[in-house]
């Protein structure tokens, strides 16, 4: 099936733009919005769960989250006590105790003089556990050991797998989780509304066929593998007109759309100035973000997607709960069969993967969190800002904005900020921003241009939201990484006790 791929750019033109074929039985809705999906209430295992990796995961779930929201009340604490006698060791013994780490020796001070900024002393601790967190993560932690994940691609007919979902924080587990796939091996980056920036992908999948024919990495240029391109927007089965997509006004159906028309833009930017669109194939997934169930959209040979068929895995696990490992397998792979008219064996052969993962996923919902998220809306800790970001694996830990300048993120930025006014500005909390930008240490003044990057953003940010950051109520930590080295981040300053938070470690 392979060989048919290569077909002239004007037959691949037309037949995305012919009507879209019958739609075939399915047990959902006409379109995308659909009916609410069936619960899933029972305590006992689907035969194709990992528990073990279950189990795992949320233990380093579990150890993230509590650093983070030990602050607020830790503080509090610390708060209460600075006008009694022997303030400074109590306080110091509170926070050590509580959050692994001692406060500034200035701000303390300032505590006993009757000055206590629980403004400053957030943003510091914030930043302070996300440093801590982030060079544990990049000193050995691998949430997905799959070595085998690469040459399953390959084995499928792909060479890359990129996938571009909704900036939104509950999106951030993506990978790790919902999916379950090992993070290095697919290239991650996120927008709000999944509305990727076309130009850049087109970058990254140029460099990607370079060093394919330079290189043989990950494969040979020859050989008939493609680069797939997949969008991850979401929707809420709870709340659907309220916690869906802010960037497409909670409406499912245009956030499928907007995804799609995305997709086919890329495609068709690529087959117009490299003339080999067939090389790319597309996959478009919906994730409830209350359940972490998703809906795949499998492209036929062709490239067209229709959004009124897809392959739900809420379905798929309540069909095959009661049945053993082997039939549940076999049933699963039929019905991904049977949504997936047109398409090669090796996509059927991926999406029937991303489901079987996904369960697991589903009894990890069931099982941790009463087999539904109790945030079902926003409850990010910080914003990301700039290029990098790999360590954030978890649901509703970070808000992404990918940029290299502020000027072409501004409206992934003005969504995060507006988001952060609800969460913490109203709380009379600033909103955390780190800004990163990972640069790749072999090449001549990589490190100088990230630095510089990290700089004229947070110039840029504090220009745009001025009047948050007088206040003291929008914060910026900067930092850089070496990624092609595989270290840790380096924090270069930030807005608060810059010397006490450049020099920690």
């Amino acid at each position: 099936m392979l060989s048919n791929r290569h077909r002239t750019a004007s037959n691949a033109r037309r037949a995305r733009t012919r009507p879209p074929a019958p739609r075939r039985a399915t047990v959902h809705a006409d379109t995308v919005s659909g009916v609410r999906p069936p619960a899933i209430t029972t305590t006992q295992l689907h035969p194709l769960t990992d528990r073990e990796q279950n189990q795992r995961l949320y233990a380093y779930e579990q150890r993230v989250r509590s650093a983070f929201d030990a602050i607020v009340p830790t503080l509090k604490r610390v708060e209460a006590i600075q006008q009694k006698d022997g303030f400074e060791p109590m306080a110091q013994a509170i926070v050590q105790q509580s959050l692994g780490f001692e406060l500034p020796n200035e701000t303390l001070a300032e505590a006993m003089a009757g000055g206590f900024d629980m403004r400053k002393l957030f943003a510091w601790a914030m930043f302070e556990t996300y440093q801590r967190f982030s060079d544990d993560f990049f000193s050995g932690n691998n949430l997905i050991d799959d070595q085998t994940f690469q040459s399953f691609l390959i084995d499928c007919g792909f060479h890359t797998m990129d996938v571009s979902p909704c900036a939104d924080g509950r999106l951030a587990h993506v990978i790790s989780y919902v999916l379950r796939l090992p993070y290095r091996e697919v290239r991650r980056k996120s927008y709000a509304g999944a509305m990727f920036d076309i130009e850049n992908s087109v970058e990254k999948w140029t460099e990607t066929e370079f060093l394919r024919f330079r290189e043989g990495r990950p494969n040979h240029a020859d050989e008939a593998t493609r680069y797939l391109k997949t969008v991850v927007y979401h929707f809420s089965s709870s709340d659907p007109d309220h916690q869906g997509c802010a960037a497409h006004g909670s409406d499912t159906n245009k956030a499928a759309q907007a995804g799609l028309d995305r997709l086919h833009a890329f495609q068709q930017a690529v087959e117009n100035t490299f003339c080999c669109g067939a090389s790319i194939d597309l996959l478009l997934i919906g994730l409830d973000t209350d359940t972490d169930t998703i809906r795949v959209h499998v492209s036929a040979e062709d490239g067209t997607i229709d959004l009124r068929n897809y392959i739900d895995s809420s379905y798929v696990y309540l069909e095959t709960m009661n049945m053993n490992a082997a039939q549940a397998a076999s049933v699963l792979e039929a019905r991904v069969r049977d949504h997936s008219e047109g398409a090669t064996e090796g996509m059927i052969k991926l999406v029937s993967r991303l489901i079987t993962n996904n369960l697991s996923q589903l009894d990890y919902v069931n099982e941790f969190n009463n087999r539904r998220y109790a945030d079902i809306g926003h409850a990010e800790r910080f914003i990301g800002a700039g290029i990098g970001f790999e360590e954030i694996q978890l649901r509703n830990l970070t808000y992404f904005a990918y940029m290299n300048t502020v000027e072409e993120a501004t409206a992934d930025l003005d969504v995060g900020v507006k988001i952060f006014t609800g969460l913490n500005v109203t709380h009379g909390l600033p909103i955390p921003v780190v800004i990163r930008f990972d640069y790749h240490g072999h090449v001549p003044g990589a490190r100088d241009r990230a630095e510089a990057n990290c700089k004229r953003v947070a110039d840029a940010l504090r220009a745009r939201y001025s009047e948050l950051a007088q206040d003291g109520l929008l914060h910026t930590l900067l930092a850089i990484r070496d990624c092609a080295a595989g270290e840790t981040i380096e924090v270069l300053e930030s807005s608060v006790f810059a010397k006490s938070i450049a020099g920690a470690h």
